[in-house]
């Protein structure tokens, strides 16, 4: 079984290599299981078993990277889609609302038009940068230093016009770190995702507080019991903390986890939660 599991593992880090060498020639399943020497049905099997995603998912994985690459270089659509293997602008355009959530154009503009007011603000687990559009929150980070928490932001949105400036947006958010939630307004969001991202943060709202949940039956409520690793991945690309509650999540063992803004501040969350919860009961 050890010797199967090993000979498992070399020919999905073989696949692995073989799809990044060879991105450009799109090369389809049929392709990729030949040159591992399996059966594309097996192949896709054993591939999304060890990899959390198929070879499909993966191939466009790879190609995505290499264009936000190109087009971070000023590269036009035409020469990224090119580059990247594909056969037009169109087909560029298709993989970045897949995988990303957003066209080509505005990914190469960077949030360019947006403007986002942001401020930082002190809570029971620590300093916070909050940002906002005119729709909703559109970032929200545990930060220990402002300048590097801007620059994180600005990341997001390299191209967007940034005011220092409180709003009703920010001051709705921040209310949810109060232990009185009767009167907390309504909060908007405005984030951006992928379509399984956003149903993964969507079933993450869902989850009420002093309540958890694990990846995996994350997964089963998403109707995909097999792409545990898929949700977390998604869990750990949440960009409004506490908000989008990804804290309440946790290993199917019982064990917290890891956490995207420290583990130490995932187990006060959990327990201030627990907590509010006893109290109001």
């Amino acid at each position: 079984m050890k010797a199967q599991h090993q000979a498992d593992f070399s020919r999905i880090e073989e696949a692995i290599d073989y799809i990044r060498a060879n991105f450009k020639d799109q090369p389809d399943l049929d392709e990729i299981a030949g040159n591992s020497h399996l059966s594309p049905y097996h192949f896709q099997r054993l591939f999304t078993a060890w990899a959390g995603v198929s070879p499909k998912k993966f191939l466009q994985y790879i190609s995505i990277d290499h264009a936000k690459k190109m087009l971070a270089a000023q590269a036009s659509l035409a020469d990224a889609a090119y580059e990247t293997g594909l056969s037009g602008t169109g087909r560029l355009h298709d993989l970045f609302i897949s995988i990303e959530g957003m066209t080509p154009g505005e990914y190469k503009n960077g949030g360019e038009g947006l403007v986002i007011s942001y401020s930082y603000a002190d809570t029971v687990f620590g300093m916070v940068l909050v940002a906002a559009t005119s729709k909703g929150v559109c970032h929200l980070a545990f930060c220990e230093d402002e300048q590097d928490a801007f620059l994180r932001l600005k990341q997001r949105f390299p191209r967007a016009t940034y005011r220092h400036t409180n709003d009703d947006h920010q001051a709705r958010a921040l209310q949810i770190f109060s232990r009185d939630w009767s009167n907390i307004e309504a909060i908007k969001l405005h984030v951006k995702g992928t379509g399984f991202q956003l149903k993964v943060w969507e079933s993450l709202l869902k989850i009420p507080a002093g309540q958890l949940t694990s990846y995996g039956q994350l997964a089963g409520k998403l109707n995909q019991p097999n792409a545990a690793r898929a949700v977390g991945s998604a869990v750990g690309d949440n960009p409004v903390a506490f908000l989008i509650p990804c804290h309440r999540v946790i290993q199917a063992g019982g064990a917290f986890g890891q956490y995207h803004w420290g583990s130490k501040r995932k187990t006060a969350m959990i327990g201030w939660e627990a907590a509010l919860l006893e109290t109001n009961s």
